[in-house]
């Protein structure tokens, strides 16, 4: 079946990119409920409390509103993350929002948090409860919202339940005025409330880990600023990285003109670089998640060097099909064997300083 899927991708590129991502919702939604395979022990491992069959997720984008959280478990990925979720219905800016930059296999986005709410995405994944496995929740704000420290703790108390994890998304470039919730006096208050509402949670549902997602376009004096907060404060981990609104020099799409943020293979050196710098100011203390140009085994391996105890892909499914995940796990396995590492743990970190080392990435 995802061999079938896959080969409906050239096709799915001829039409607009949202109604392509439209269609693969709507495709996995008839996937078989078959039984989900055991992966190499080598790729298991445990973090933030929780076990991963193997490292690899769906990072949130392409599930927004929880619709196929357990097909995508079919896919081989070891968890997937849903959103982002703001507490009312979104419709997002203005379309066209997404394009695909063919050529440097990119995209870029300015879709503005459209989804479908807080309560449409809790009634799915309270009827799924009970199939197990590792997924995440992803919350942001209302556009219009004054408060929006109010609608992250709302999302934590409505998901805490619900959630493997959750996600304090603060850096999505397309929400006018919510990457100015990562500087320091604003994520220092935001991160108390939604931390208190977490504790207030696990009274009734137990404690669930607490992520922040960060954008790669912070200086390193603002991300030493955003760490000492995420330590102060008690966050569980950070996600390396959301997209960036700058461009690579060589970037030569056409649509690479279009406002939004920028992922896919563009992004991999930039994100991956952040990746190592905030594995070098956290080391294992904070565990990380390594996001963005995410398309290979080998692009996966580097993500773990750097510092990633997980790493998450969305925008390599769009120019490598479904079947990317089984290519990326079997490419770590080998590359495990042949570094002579018993375990994806082993590995992580073990280059940070020299790719932090390398230039700014350009």
């Amino acid at each position: 079946m995802i061999r079938l899927l896959d080969y409906a991708r050239p096709f799915a590129a001829l039409i607009d990119p949202e109604e392509a991502h439209r269609l693969a919702i709507n495709a996995l939604k008839l996937l078989p409920s078959l039984a989900i395979g055991r992966d190499a022990a080598a790729l298991r491992l445990s973090v933030f409390g929780l076990d991963f069959p193997n490292p690899v997720g769906l990072a949130a984008g392409f599930d927004k509103n929880a619709e196929v959280t357990d097909a995508v478990r079919r896919l081989g990925f070891g968890f997937t993350e849903v959103g982002t979720l703001t507490p009312e219905p979104q419709a997002g800016n203005p379309r066209p929002r997404l394009f695909r930059l063919r050529a440097a296999e990119g995209v870029i986005n300015r879709l503005g948090f459209n989804n479908q709410g807080f309560a449409a995405a809790a009634a799915r994944l309270a009827e799924r409860a009970h199939h197990g496995g590792v997924v995440g929740v992803n919350i942001g704000a209302n556009r219009d919202q004054r408060d929006r420290a109010a609608d992250y703790a709302a999302g934590v108390e409505t998901f805490a339940p619900l959630a493997s994890y959750l996600v304090v998304n603060v850096s999505s470039p397309n929400t006018p005025g919510l990457r100015d919730l990562q500087a320091a006096p604003a994520l220092d208050d935001l991160l108390a409330r939604v931390i208190e509402a977490r504790d207030r949670a696990a009274e009734r549902t137990g404690r669930k880990a607490l992520l922040l997602k960060i954008s790669p376009d912070l200086s390193l004096a603002e991300l030493d600023a955003l760490i000492a907060i995420a330590r102060k404060r008690g966050a569980d981990g950070l996600i390396v990285s959301n997209t960036t609104v700058t461009r690579p020099a060589l970037l030569r799409d056409s649509a690479a003109r279009q406002e939004g943020g920028l992922s896919g293979r563009p992004l991999f050196s930039l994100s991956t670089w952040m990746l190592a710098e905030t594995f070098r100011r956290v080391g294992h203390e904070l565990p990380l998640v390594g996001v963005g140009g995410v398309d290979s085994a080998e692009a996966a391996w580097t993500k773990i060097l750097a510092g990633a105890s997980l790493v998450q892909l969305y925008s390599g499914m769009i120019f490598h099909g479904f079947g990317l995940v089984g290519k990326i796990k079997s490419g770590l396995e080998e590359r495990l064997r042949r570094a002579g590492y018993i375990s994806v743990a082993d590995a992580i970190g073990a280059e940070a300083r020299a790719i932090a080392a390398e230039p700014w990435p350009t």
